[in-house]
């Protein structure tokens, strides 16, 4: 196999195995998808190493009985053993405190590295919320101008 393909098949790959640990509640399988030294932002803030970050991602499903996430759209450009990649997302959120759910919908906008194991893993992921609200689509969206504001 070409390893062009190999490759984007692999961060692939890294995308669904981190809308699965989500769902799963696997927090050992979602903090493997980051580099030891990468940065999440997300709502806002910014997170530095994988510690930092899979504390950051427990605080924010803390007052969630399930999540499940799904990457669509997947777009990735490869260079080397760097890429970059876009992708839209459909989050529903179960409150533990609420009666209905969430409904989540944004981009994420990532930067992807080959680790020295070979492994693809996220070394930067930024997510910008285009809606979050009642499953009925009622809140105001959050138009997104792009990327870099």
């Amino acid at each position: 196999m070409d390893r062009s393909v190999a490759d984007e098949l692999a961060i692939r790959n890294l995308v669904a195995r981190y809308c699965h640990a989500i769902a799963d509640r696997d927090d050992k399988a979602w903090a493997d998808c980051w580099s030891a030294d990468s940065e999440w932002n997300v709502l806002g803030q910014a997170a530095r190493g994988r510690e930092a970050i899979l504390a950051r991602y427990q605080s924010l499903v803390a007052g969630c009985r399930f999540v499940e996430q799904v990457a669509t759209d997947g777009v990735i450009e490869l260079a080397g053993d760097r890429a970059r990649g876009r992708w839209r997302i459909a989050e529903t959120l179960f409150l533990k405190q609420a009666s209905a759910g969430m409904v989540n919908r944004g981009s994420y906008a990532d930067e992807y590295r080959r680790d020295p194991d070979g492994a693809w893993r996220f070394a930067r992921r930024e997510f910008k919320a285009n809606y979050f609200g009642a499953p009925d689509l009622s809140a105001a969206p959050r138009p997104s101008s792009g990327w870099g504001e």
